[in-house]
C-alpha cells in the first residue's frame, strides 16, 4: 500500500533490504478528503515515485468514506494481481486502516502486516532523514500545525522544532491518526527525485492540503566532498 508518504516509503526500502519480491505498488487516491483509510494530497503523484523507484503501479481511485467499502477496493486489486502479503507503512498503530484491510482479504490467506510495528517512530523519521530521505508535508490537520507547515520539509534542522510542537499539542510524532501526511520527493531508494510543479495551499478552518498542478521526475544532482 503506498501513499507517496514517508510511512510506505519507509516500508518500501526495508522489504528491499530483506530482500522480498515486491510485486506492485498500489495507491489509491481518494476523489473526497474524508476517507478513513487512504492519504488524499498528493497522491497522485505516486506514479512518478514508482517510476523513480522501479517498480510495477497500480493507482485506482475511492469515492467512499466507509472504511469496510474502502477496504474492498483492495480485495478487488489483489484477486485480480494475487500477492502473499500486503505491507503497509506505520508501526502499527493505524489500527482501523490494518483491521479492515485484513478483514477485506482474510478469506485469501493474504498477510496484513505494519512493516515498522512497534519501533519509536520519532526514531524511525530520524533515521530517515539521516539516510537522505527527503519528506515534505503534504497535510495537515492538527492544532499546532497551519498553512506555514504545508511543504516544509523534515530534516536535520527542523524535525528537533517540529517534534517539540507534537509534544506541546499531543499529535502523534509520526502522524498516525491523520495529524498531517507526507509526500517523499528524495531518497536513497529512489534513481530520480520527484518535484512538484506550482504547489498551492488549500486551507479549510483548521486544516489543509497541497494541491500543485503536476510533477515531474528531475535528476540527482551528485554532491562531491
Amino acid at each position: 500500500m503506498f501513499s507517496g508518504g514517508k510511512d510506505s516509503t519507509f516500508a518500501i526500502a526495508e522489504a528491499l533490504k530483506k530482500g522480498w519480491n515486491i510485486k506492485y505498488l498500489l495507491s489509491v487516491k481518494p476523489t473526497r478528503t474524508d476517507c478513513y483509510l487512504y492519504h488524499f494530497a498528493t497522491v497522485e503523484f505516486t506514479n512518478l515515485q514508482a517510476e523513480s523507484l522501479g517498480l510495477r503501479h497500480i493507482l485506482v481511485s475511492c469515492s467512499v468514506a466507509d472504511p469496510k467499502q474502502e477496504a474492498q477496493i483492495v480485495r478487488k486489486i489483489v484477486e485480480k494481481n494475487p500477492v502473499e502479503a500486503i505491507i503497509l507503512g506505520g508501526v502499527g498503530l493505524q489500527e482501523t486502516q490494518i483491521k479492515s484491510i485484513r478483514e477485506a482479504v482474510f478469506d485469501m490467506g493474504v498477510k496484513v502486516f505494519a512493516a515498522h510495528e512497534g519501533i519509536d517512530h520519532a526514531e524511525l523519521v530520524e533515521k530517515a532523514i539521516a539516510e537522505g530521505y527527503e519528506i515534505m508535508l503534504a497535510a495537515v490537520a492538527s492544532d499546532g500545525l497551519d498553512q506555514r507547515h504545508l511543504g516544509l520539509k523534515l530534516n536535520k534542522q527542523t524535525f528537533p522544532a517540529f517534534k517539540k510542537l507534537s509534544e506541546k499539542y499531543g499529535f502523534h510524532i509520526g502522524g498516525e491518526g491523520g495529524y498531517y501526511d507526507t509526500f517523499v520527493t528524495d531518497g536513497p531508494i529512489f534513481s530520480k527525485a520527484v518535484e512538484l510543479v506550482n504547489p498551492k495551499v488549500v486551507w479549510n478552518n483548521d486544516s489543509g492540503y497541497l494541491q500543485a498542478e503536476s510533477a515531474v521526475l528531475k535528476e540527482k544532482v551528485s554532491v562531491r566532498n
